[in-house]
């Protein structure tokens, strides 16, 4: 058994641990929403779950993890698997894979607008914070292939999905804020992470087997 596997079956098989892991990721949705409040009245109302990624990522996978709670008591692999949560989990996984890492991209990509010493306290919240819990997004990513399956609807869909938020953020402009302007460089960089957490998925899950119903 592997180090995550150990950690996914001790929080997510307890209901007082799923229970802690779930108020974390509700607590970070708010805290997350905080740095998009100032500029949600600039953005269409249809479109604030695309322009709050990481939030959006959040509110997925607590949707994810919240469906273990039947399963209390029970091992992860007797996780109820059906179409609707493969669609939901392969959604999530991209989400959290896909933000985690686009954060880390785009605040190195605009380096001196972020980065400074851990005790400066601007650096430490708006670079060293952010850097480390946005990378805690995959890890926490990880934990979902152990109760869940996709199909290739579930990766199809996601993918159409991450592009089309990747249009929203760089055809449209509604894009999270950033201290910066960015160039061509990180609107490519955000579609091959599309592209690379989908693929992530695929790797990752177990395929939901055809007798499921259709895809």
């Amino acid at each position: 058994m592997t180090t995550l596997e150990r950690y996914a079956r001790r929080y997510l098989e307890d209901g007082p641990n799923l229970a802690w892991l779930l108020a974390v990721n509700v607590l970070a949705i708010l805290v997350g929403v905080q740095f998009y409040v100032g500029t949600l009245p600039e953005v269409p109302v249809y479109l604030w779950a695309f322009y709050a990624d990481s939030p959006a990522a959040l509110f997925l996978v607590t949707l994810s993890l919240a469906t273990l709670l039947p399963n209390l008591g029970r091992p992860l692999d007797a996780a109820p698997r059906n179409r609707a949560l493969a669609y939901l989990h392969t959604l999530a996984f991209a989400w959290l894979v896909k933000y985690g890492v686009w954060t880390f991209v785009s605040l190195n990509l605009g380096f001196s607008a972020y980065f400074g010493p851990p005790w400066n306290p601007d650096a430490f919240w708006s670079y060293w914070f952010i850097v480390v819990t946005h990378l805690g997004f995959v890890v926490e990513a990880y934990l979902l292939p152990y109760f869940g399956a996709t199909t290739r609807g579930a990766l199809a869909t996601t993918l159409v999905a991450l592009l089309a938020n990747d249009a929203i953020d760089y055809l449209l402009g509604y894009h999270p804020p950033l201290r910066y302007e960015p160039d061509l460089l990180l609107p490519a960089a955000t579609v091959a992470l599309s592209v690379l957490a989908v693929a992530g998925a695929a790797s990752a899950f177990d395929r939901l087997p055809n007798t499921a119903g259709p895809e």
